[in-house]
């Protein structure tokens, strides 16, 4: 064989053994041969002379009780190696930045800090909308789309402080528990002029590794933009909050 036909072979054979690579990272658990070869759309005899040299490597390891594959000790390594890699926040930036392009709309990245929701980035979109919030202003967790991302998709024991506060006697009472479990079953959180009069904000989250909201993106819209294209850009901004979950490791919860 030429050396360039070598050379092809050799990628090609690296191309499938990470495919079974994925495929074993995507399954529930260990697996069987069988169901990792028909995933990986191979024989049943190729699928094991790849993961015997998955396992050599330290990336794959089966159960001698069972004989079942799973990932080993060095896929392990790889994947906290390019987590440790990632800065979500810029990935964020640079994804939010392209929508902002693309729709038109403001959009304004949020955080949850130990007193509460805060400002962490605006993206101005045109025509400029001008409230009197900016980076580092803080936001109420009960009456803000941001903060009602925060809490559904933190764990309470997080907000659990921001909450108590919030509902002391001298404030509008709210049913929390509805509002967490509607913000949980929608994805999102819309409010109307809640917090600023003649505001409109849609506030979805971007998720971390444990399936926690780690920042959340809201889009805003004044009166000159009409509410009927709210949804659009509601929809458009999920798809775009999720690749940005995606491309930084993290995933939404089930």
């Amino acid at each position: 064989m030429s050396e360039t036909g070598e050379r092809r072979q050799g990628i090609q054979s690296v191309g499938i053994g990470l495919r079974v690579l994925e495929v074993l990272a995507s399954l529930n658990g260990a697996a069987a041969l069988g169901a990792i070869a028909q995933a990986s759309d191979l024989s049943a005899s190729q699928a094991h002379r790849y993961l015997a040299s998955l396992i050599a490597a330290g990336m794959a390891r089966q159960d001698a009780a069972t004989g079942r594959y799973e990932l080993g000790s060095g896929a392990l390594r790889l994947g906290l190696a390019a987590l440790s890699r990632m800065d979500s926040f810029r990935e964020a930036a640079i994804a939010l930045t392209d929508y902002v392009a693309e729709t038109g709309r403001t959009v304004q990245m949020g955080s949850l800090g130990p007193t509460g929701p805060i400002v962490v980035r605006w993206i101005m979109g045109t025509p400029a909308i001008s409230t009197s919030l900016m980076v580092g202003s803080p936001l109420p967790l009960l009456s803000s789309a941001t903060g009602h991302v925060f809490l559904a998709f933190r764990p309470e024991a997080a907000t659990r402080q921001m909450v108590e506060r919030e509902t002391q006697p001298q404030f509008q009472s709210v049913d929390v528990e509805s509002l967490r479990a509607r913000v949980r079953r929608d994805g999102y959180s819309a409010i109307r002029g809640d917090l600023i009069p003649g505001l409109r904000a849609t506030a979805v989250p971007i998720f971390d590794l444990q399936g926690e909201a780690v920042f959340t993106a809201t889009v805003l819209a004044t009166d000159v933009f009409k509410a009927e294209y709210d949804d659009q850009a509601r929809e458009r901004l999920i798809e775009v909050c999720y690749e940005i979950t995606r491309a930084t490791g993290g995933v939404r919860p089930a």
